[in-house]
């Protein structure tokens, strides 16, 4: 079985998305509140899956371009937007189709952990804003996949696997482990200044609706997210 083949479980995760906790009460609000105001910005939704965070960036009157490399989220994605967003399949590790400087601001939600090396990604994101662009991201939290790993060394940048039940599949995962000072030095040579480093609390309403993933949201770090801006 292929690893992180969005194509074969994409209306199972959508739809599993949309409700749970990690990502409706925690990763969504979170990574929305750090973006911020967007009305009349160009934003690049980089990993757009189903367009969750697409029809928010709408609402608040961005105007979006959405990419992912999964053809089955992409197709959810125009059902959801009706043609609101200019939508196209694209591979993080290989060079965008876009201009120079063709967005005010990019969002990457929980996508870099599936990436080997953030140098080149990291380098498009740079050469795709102006200078004071923003770059607005999340990943898996060091702390968090590093103890269920089963890897010894956490200061080294290693793949591990996981496998995800959703629906009647089992999908194989494969995610990136990478230290902080991997993550802040990446950045750096990409030629983005951190603004804001962020470790959030899940939404209070999680407290009704998922009291056990709440707890544990609140006691153990799940995700990390930034907001760097371009020299």
């Amino acid at each position: 079985m292929a690893e992180n083949d969005y194509d074969a479980f994409a209306a199972a995760y959508d739809a599993d998305n949309e409700v749970n906790a990690w990502n409706a009460y925690y990763e969504r609000p979170a990574i929305l509140a750090l973006v911020g105001e967007v009305a009349g910005l160009s934003v690049l939704d980089a990993g757009c899956g189903g367009g969750a965070h697409a029809a928010e960036l709408i609402a608040r009157g961005a105007i979006v371009t959405g990419i992912d490399s999964s053809a089955g989220m992409l197709q959810i994605a125009q059902r959801r937007l009706e043609g609101r967003v200019r939508l196209l399949q694209a591979d993080l590790s290989v060079a965008l189709p876009f201009e120079d400087q063709a967005f005010e601001l990019i969002l990457a939600s929980l996508v870099l952990h599936y990436l080997p090396d953030w140098s080149g990604p990291l380098r498009e994101f740079n050469r795709l804003l102006p200078p004071g662009g923003r770059l607005v991201f999340s990943t898996h939290h060091p702390f968090m996949d590093h103890p269920s790993s089963g890897h010894d060394n956490y200061f080294e940048t290693y793949s591990f696997d996981e496998t995800w039940q959703r629906g009647e599949k089992q999908i194989a995962m494969r995610f990136w482990h990478r230290p902080l000072h991997a993550m802040f030095g990446a950045l750096k040579s990409a030629g983005f200044l951190i603004d804001i480093v962020s470790e959030p609390q899940p939404d209070p309403q999680a407290a009704t609706l998922f009291p056990q993933a709440y707890q544990s949201l609140t006691s153990t770090p799940r995700f990390l997210f930034f907001s760097v801006v371009k020299t």
